[in-house]
């Protein structure tokens, strides 16, 4: 069934594609800063984690990690590492980026979303998708950060954290 799909593959173009999901969570604390897509964002609460806790770069990490079948960002940079203690998840995400290419993978496109109940993200949204795109090295147009409240419902709704879901497709010369 491999080598079929492979064959149609290089058929249509010669690019095998692959799709992933990632998602991610924190909670929201005092005396931290609110990290999200590489924005500090103006909050009176923070994610707590062992990086700067970004959500949205974190589910991103993982969906392109997964499309891959490289693992997920706990194997690639575990909270066990003092390296990592507090580093920025864009840092990390441009180690993704550099994983991918030397392995033959393009970021094809991203779809994400936050999940908070406050603050608004619309003002971040922007600068967001910049910082992913210069991580990755694409096209602005391939990356979509979108936002979204849960109504009051669950612990994002009830302001006791974020989290973030994201889609990809990555593609490989066969």
């Amino acid at each position: 069934m491999a080598r079929r799909a492979e064959k149609l593959s290089v058929k249509q173009g010669g690019h095998l594609m692959r799709i992933g999901t990632g998602y991610d969570v924190h909670r929201l604390v005092k005396d931290r800063d609110l990290i999200l897509g590489g924005v500090k964002i103006d909050y009176e609460y923070g994610l707590l984690g062992h990086s700067d806790a970004d959500v949205l770069v974190h589910a991103i990490m993982d969906a392109l990690l997964g499309a891959a079948a490289f693992g997920d960002i706990g194997k690639h940079f575990p909270d066990t590492e003092e390296a990592y203690r507090g580093i920025s998840s864009i840092v990390l995400l441009e180690h993704v980026a550099e994983l991918l290419k030397k392995n033959g993978y393009t970021v094809g496109n991203i779809d994400s979303v936050i999940i908070a109940q406050n603050p608004k993200m619309a003002p971040y949204i922007d600068k967001m998708r910049e910082n992913i795109a210069r991580a990755l090295s694409v096209e602005l147009s391939r990356i979509s950060v979108k936002a979204t409240t849960e109504e009051g419902l669950g612990f994002t709704g009830a302001r006791e954290g974020i989290s973030s879901h994201a889609v990809c497709i990555l593609t490989n010369e066969i």
